[in-house]
């Protein structure tokens, strides 16, 4: 069970582009604090980043069709570059929420050319090694890219030219490859009200991940300064998040695929609002500390979106999966817009406890909703396997069907 040549290159450019993508954010945070940014402003970096994300997602799939993957791709990592280079030339937030919004644009418009390109290569033998693969890449990356703000100086325009150079070499894999281009898969028809009609707790599952998500990413690092992390712990303190995350996949996979998965999702959301609260209360104890919540509030939020897709999935027909993931990433970007904005004007009054009493609120609701869900309607015996399900482009359901139909 080979995998082409050509998964190489694809897998390269993912990394690459993950090591851009992912450090940028932490890096304007922290770039943003030294240029006086307001708290609200710096949030306003990361909700611009997911509104370029949610164009990004919407109109690639369109542009492919006129234009091709090939040429698709290197128009979206050119952007990309053009949004970390164009910060060093204005030092305003509002100018730079417009480069984040070219940098959102970029990482859905390559996710989008990445993923229908592995759709084309793979086959139903190879598909479970590759998308494991895959996925290591893109969370093993996610993880180091938090790590590198430690060595990043956020005052000098070096750390945005050498992110401008790893976003352009992502370019290179894709574009020396010698496979052919892949056909363009038909754009998934995006029908947000087909996942509330099918599951309203996993529309609800979803918002809430992106309110943990989006805003511990994009406010995290304020929160490290505020609570006196330097720039390194900070690096450390988001890393521990996200690898906190994907410990947790297997063993909350195994148990979503054991038992009833609103119980499941209740349970991490119990745990979730543990996490925040001693998050909340033990804002001034040591790094160690600070580093453990972290990972222990990856643990918890880090699934929700996962098993609260398996769960929309396991009531869908086999012809809806694709359209119910991209409805399903439709609320996750809605979500993601708002969170980041949300956390920091609450962080800037009242001070870094506001960031996880909000996302515990949030979890509280879904606690709620999931309990009132469960009386209005019995769990089903006939369960899609649980996936571990990237939130990268509007295409990843297609690769995600066949496993979900096993």
């Amino acid at each position: 069970m080979r995998l082409p040549l050509s998964f190489a290159a694809l897998v390269l450019s993912t990394i690459l582009l993950q090591l851009s993508s992912g450090t940028v954010a932490p890096l304007d945070a922290l770039a943003g604090i030294g240029a006086g940014f307001s708290t609200t402003q710096i949030g306003l970096l990361g909700s611009a980043h997911y509104l370029g994300f949610f164009a990004g997602c919407w109109w690639t799939p369109r542009l492919l069709g006129s234009i091709g993957p090939s040429r698709a791709y290197a128009a979206f990592t050119a952007l990309g570059a053009i949004g970390l280079l164009a910060h060093t030339l204005v030092n305003d937030p509002y100018a730079w929420a417009v480069f984040r919004m070219a940098t959102g644009v970029c990482v859905a418009g390559c996710y989008t050319v990445i993923e229908a390109w592995l759709q084309a290569d793979v086959t139903n033998e190879s598909r479970g090694r590759a998308m494991g693969i895959y996925r290591v890449a893109d969370l093993g990356t996610a993880l180091v890219a938090q790590l590198l703000i430690g060595v990043l100086d956020p005052q000098s325009y070096v750390s945005y030219n050498l992110l401008a150079m790893v976003c352009c070499a992502a370019l290179l894999p894709l574009t020396l490859t010698t496979s052919r281009p892949p056909v363009m898969p038909a754009t998934p028809r995006l029908e947000p009200g087909l996942a509330w009609r099918i599951s309203p707790l996993a529309v609800a599952g979803v918002l809430t991940s992106a309110l943990s998500g989006a805003s511990f990413r994009m406010v995290g690092p304020i929160y490290g300064q505020e609570v006196g992390l330097s720039a390194d712990r900070i690096a450390v303190f988001l890393a521990a998040y996200v690898a906190g995350g994907a410990a947790a996949q297997f063993p909350v996979g195994w148990l979503a695929d054991r038992y009833d998965r609103r119980h499941v999702l209740i349970g991490l959301s119990a745990a979730a609002i543990a996490a925040c609260t001693a998050t909340a209360l033990m804002s001034d104890a040591s790094p160690g500390t600070i580093y453990a919540l972290a990972a222990f509030f990856g643990v918890t939020t880090f699934p929700i979106y996962s098993i609260s897709a398996s769960h929309a999935h396991d009531f869908a027909e086999s012809g809806q999966r694709v359209a119910l993931s991209a409805a399903l990433m439709f609320w996750f970007a809605v979500g993601a817009i708002a969170a980041p904005y949300a956390a920091s004007v609450l962080l800037g009054r009242y001070g870094p406890p506001a960031l996880f009493i909000l996302i515990g609120i949030g979890h509280v609701g879904l606690i709620v909703f999931g309990l009132a869900r469960m009386q209005a309607r019995p769990t089903t015996d006939d369960r899609t396997p649980y996936v571990y399900a990237p939130r990268t482009s509007f295409l990843v359901g297609r690769l995600l069907g066949r496993f979900r139909d096993r």
